[in-house]
């Protein structure tokens, strides 16, 4: 696996003088160590992640997303779910997997898999700033299975979207 903090740092639990700096000046979160270290210590298990390129983890209350590189959510959501399985139970959190760096149409897509999509709208408010509204298919009846307002949390953090979810059936 590929990241911000050197393969020898991952692995041995010390970190370098490089590797220590990027913590310090808050590059590298604790969190992003924690995650990095737990996605190194399965690679041998789960030869694809070798190719993952790991760049940041976010916390929202009981939710953590981890942003990787394009085109490797499918290497870390493979293997029957297994990885994601690993990482919830040694978090304790529920996990979404999301690409770095992608546009804002399929970050949202990965964010809220797996619900159906219907309509992005973006809406200016009186004060200048904008909301993102979302409107999704709803499932089933009841409401979805997942912390929409750590969903909120997660969007602000990484796209800087302050979200207005509905749902439609």
């Amino acid at each position: 696996m590929k990241a911000e903090l050197c393969q020898f740092c991952l692995r041995s639990g010390i970190l370098c003088s490089k590797c220590r700096e990027k913590v310090r000046k808050g590059v590298v979160s604790e969190t992003d160590l924690r995650v990095a270290r737990l996605l190194v210590s399965i690679e041998d298990k789960y030869p694809s992640l070798q190719d993952v390129y790991f760049y940041k983890a976010v916390e929202a209350d009981n939710v953590l997303a981890i942003l990787v590189g394009k085109g490797d959510v499918p290497r870390l959501l493979g293997y029957g779910g297994k990885i994601t399985k690993f990482l919830s139970q040694k978090t304790g959190k529920k996990i979404r997997i999301l690409e770095y760096d992608s546009d804002e149409r399929k970050f949202l897509e990965d964010l809220f898999a797996p619900l159906d999509i219907l309509t992005i709208n973006k809406i200016w408010l009186p004060d200048g700033t904008t909301e993102t509204r979302v409107i999704l298919r709803r499932r089933g009846r009841g409401k979805p299975k997942m912390d929409l307002e750590a969903i909120k949390e997660i969007a602000k953090r990484i796209h800087g979207l302050t979200l207005r979810i509905e749902f439609s059936d």
